[in-house]
């Protein structure tokens, strides 16, 4: 070994355990390592579900993250306690009235809006500026019947979300592969929902992993409808897992296109680490998306 690559050897080796250093000291010291700033990174918790709270909560801001994503309203204060916001409120009254029941059905709009307009000055109080909601299946409701359903619903909650600045987003689902007959399966329908509510406090999560699904042509559709979208997920496709070169998508120019949109919202993580090592995974994605 020449002495000059001796040096090299030597400095990149300097180099990796100051790096690793300060990794150690900032999961330590609750401090977040600095990220370029464009994307304000989240994580959804239920993939990290085995891992307690507090400590996914310390590791991840030590990464970067800037927010928890999908956290129930009783763990909205851990988030807090490390200063990290509760980026999406999961938020539902009871597992029945999760995904399959929702605002498509006038049937259910009772017991929905009772929890959401008594939820929603809870979440503000906390810091929340998100939280979430369902269509429903279709049970053959035509697509226009769903909209004006959810629409009835949806609007008796708007006067509670503009008095407390919380927005209500619909998640965008696949119909095809994970969640049959569900409703608000396509962006267009939602689109016609937001319109149809008429209210600035209620948008959509586009779900990065379901559109590419069920209907491909992301980065158009990102730009043509910014204007009704408040939240974003991520997820590899195939498979929803890392959204590394493993998978169909390049999400460097997605979160490109993203920002250009002037989009300043929450960009959140939700793909089923294969690594063991899933705070490992979380991490290598993170830097993906943080162009």
């Amino acid at each position: 070994m020449t002495r000059r690559n001796m040096l090299k050897s030597i400095t990149a080796a300097a180099f990796i355990a100051e790096s690793l250093g300060n990794r150690l000291e900032a999961a330590e010291n609750h401090l977040d390592l600095p990220t370029k700033g464009q994307i304000n990174h989240s994580a959804c918790r239920w993939c990290y579900d085995d891992i307690p709270l507090e400590d996914f909560c310390k590791q991840g801001k030590a990464m970067g993250l800037s927010a928890i994503d999908l956290l129930e309203p009783e763990e909205w204060a851990t988030a807090k306690k490390f200063d990290l916001q509760a980026s999406m409120g999961s938020t539902f009254p009871g597992k029945e009235f999760h995904i399959k029941k929702g605002f498509n059905h006038i049937e259910n709009h009772k017991i929905l809006t009772e929890y959401y307009l008594n939820i929603i000055p809870k979440a503000a109080k906390m810091g929340l500026k998100t939280i979430i909601c369902f269509s429903g299946n279709r049970d053959g409701l035509s697509d226009e019947m769903g909209v004006g359903n959810a629409a009835i619903g949806l609007r008796q909650l708007m006067k509670a979300a503009e008095k407390h600045d919380i927005t209500i987003c619909m998640e965008l689902l696949n119909s095809k592969i994970d969640h049959k007959d569900y409703q608000c399966d396509k962006t267009d329908w939602g689109v016609a929902l937001c319109k149809a509510v008429g209210s600035d406090k209620f948008k959509l999560l586009y779900d990065i992993y379901h559109m590419q699904i069920m209907e491909g042509d992301v980065i158009r559709t990102i730009k043509e409808n910014h204007e009704y979208i408040a939240h974003y997920h991520t997820g590899g496709v195939p498979g929803r897992h890392e959204i590394d070169d493993s998978q169909e998508l390049y999400y460097p120019a997605i979160m490109k296109a993203i920002t250009e949109t002037g989009y300043k919202g929450f960009v959140a993580q939700e793909f089923i680490p294969t690594n063991k090592n899933k705070l490992v995974s979380l991490e290598k994605c993170l830097k993906i998306c943080d162009i």
